[in-house]
């Protein structure tokens, strides 16, 4: 058996359903990469760092197999000596994608499709991708055996399109969309791991590529988002298409991305984590691609930053979802509108019920069709044991909190409310907002921060005095002297204590300096306080040094 791998995207998809007979001793899967795609970059290091040796295309167009599969469409296909099946390497087919003349290699992601005056031989209908005669057919010969579709709604507009290519359709479901609904049950431990406490909502941020997608409209879009929502209720969740990533490069992206995982955001790779993030989401801010429809889908409310309408084909699933699904207003302040979201959302309201749905007609039966499809074709039985659907593993991105953070602290009385930002926001606004300081972590790399920083986090209260001493315009330093204890001194060497259970004890630093900037001196600080950090509140008792 071969897989033909056109990037990464498909590659991803392949695994999931070659993972229903890899494991059959009868069977040997071979992998190949096709070489045809815009986005081949990076291909041949994911297979290989999943154990997998491609074959070179020379030496696999020379050889015969017993069956052949791929998960996208474009390139010598036909050249393949064996029946072939494609299946989707996303939620369906909606996109409109003309195939390039001669080597069938589709359009590069930075061209929009045609909407001119250039008409398809059809007349003036947009190609869709892999639904129409232009990815389906090598002259007059039909190129797959079998063509796997989720959801009848694909079979109705392949009828319409390339109705010759109908007798080869086969229902299947959607192994991706199976795989993430069996994962319900893990939503805590991908949350745990994403750096989402209980009380946080988690935003997935998700862009797939091309000009009209999220980040091609909007690339200063997570900066700005981040930047206005507080750390202490949100956590920001980033997942890019792989095509981004390997078309510019992954130590470019490593490069732009730097800001925002300053900020918090977790950038997730590309292959994989984007699934998990996708049960565990609280709310889908998104566009026209797989990842925010498969988020509508599984009952997350979303909103839409990009709806770019003449990028896929009207009659789609993904067609009706832009025009039903509601809008990111990028002039709102983000927090209230991803608030009003998340607790406004009904996810049985309609029409995004009916749309979603279409995204497969045989939930959790995905494995089992498919199957039971491969093995009619390569003309073995079917295991005796059930197909089985594998829940998403747990992500492995590193997510780290802020290393500096404006922040506004609100006194009443001996209870001060803190809220938290990312210092992005400096960046964004250009400036500190009024009321608010900033209070930076001793390692923060960037050291402009450190030097416009009122208040210094060491990580070792002993060593406060000295750090404040070498940082002529800070006014406090703090950190931890104990499990349960942090020390804040400032300049003249008044020392505090605070003893009390907290999540970030660098906050008492920030009651502090709410206290003094009031015009208060810290001998007349209450023996007990209460600081109230996002919807947790917290009390601690001052022992004066």
């Amino acid at each position: 058996m071969l897989a033909i791998v056109h990037n990464v995207t498909a590659g991803t998809r392949l695994l999931d359903a070659i993972d229903v007979l890899a494991s059959d001793l009868r069977i040997q899967v071979k992998y190949t990469i096709i070489g045809s795609s815009a986005f081949t970059a990076g291909t041949w290091r994911f297979l290989t760092d999943r154990g997998i040796e491609p074959l070179p295309w020379d030496t696999a167009v020379g050889e015969s197999f017993d069956l052949a599969i791929a998960a996208s469409h474009g390139g010598p296909l036909s050249d393949i000596d064996a029946p072939l099946t494609i299946l989707p390497h996303g939620m369906g087919y909606n996109k409109l994608l003309k195939p390039e003349t001669g080597n069938r290699k589709p359009e590069t992601g930075n061209r929009k499709p045609e909407t001119g005056n250039r008409k398809p031989e059809t007349g003036n209908r947009k190609p869709v991708f892999g639904l129409s005669p232009e990815w389906l057919f090598d002259g007059d010969r039909l190129i797959p055996s079998s063509l796997v579709l989720s959801h009848p709604e694909q079979v109705e507009r392949l009828v319409a399109t390339c109705p010759r290519a109908a007798e080869v359709a086969v229902l299947a479901g959607d192994t991706c969309l199976d795989r993430m609904s069996a994962s319900v049950a893990l939503r805590p431990s991908y949350r745990r791991a994403l750096g989402c406490a209980e009380d946080h909502r988690l935003v997935l941020i998700s862009s797939t590529w091309g000009p009209d997608s999220l980040f091609g409209a909007h690339p200063d879009l997570v900066s700005r988002l981040v930047a206005r929502l507080p750390i202490d209720d949100f956590r920001v969740v980033l997942s890019l298409h792989p095509n981004i990533v390997h078309r510019h490069a992954p130590w470019q992206i490593d490069r732009w991305s730097q800001a925002w995982r300053r900020a918090g955001v977790t950038v997730l790779p590309p292959e994989e984590g984007w699934r998990a993030a996708v049960v565990a989401a609280d709310v889908v801010v998104g566009d026209h691609g797989s990842v925010t429809f498969y988020g509508a889908a599984l009952g997350r409310p979303v909103l839409l930053a990009s709806a770019p309408r003449h990028a896929v084909a009207p009659d789609s699933a993904v067609g009706r979802f832009l025009t039903a699904a509601p809008l990111y207003d990028h002039r709102r302040p983000p927090a209230a509108q991803l608030t009003e979201a998340i607790t406004t959302h009904d996810p049985t309201e309609e029409p995004l019920a009916s749309i979603t749905a279409l995204a497969t007609s045989a939930p959790g039966q995905a494995a089992a069709l498919l199957r039971s499809e491969l093995y009619r074709l390569i003309e073995l039985d079917e295991p005796a044991e059930p197909a089985g659907t594998r829940a998403v593993p747990i992500p492995t991105a590193v997510t780290t909190p802020p290393g500096a953070q404006v922040v506004l602290a609100e006194p009443h009385g001996a209870d001060v409310r803190i809220t938290r930002y990312p210092a992005e926001l400096m960046n964004v606004d250009g400036r500190l907002p009024p009321g608010c300081h900033l209070r930076v972590d001793l390692h923060e790399p960037q050291r402009r921060m450190l030097d416009l920083a009122e208040i210094v986090v060491v990580p070792d209260g002993r060593d406060a005095a000295a750090v404040l001493a070498s940082m002529p315009g800070c006014l406090l330093a703090t950190g931890p002297v104990g499990t349960d204890r942090w020390l804040v001194t400032d300049t003249d060497g008044a020392t505090l204590l605070f003893r009390g259970t907290i999540d970030d004890g660098a906050v008492w630093a920030s009651v502090l300096h709410a206290w003094l900037d009031a015009g208060h001196s810290h001998t007349d600080l209450p023996d007990r306080l209460s600081a109230t950090v996002g919807r947790r509140r917290y009390t601690a008792t001052v022992e004066r040094g």
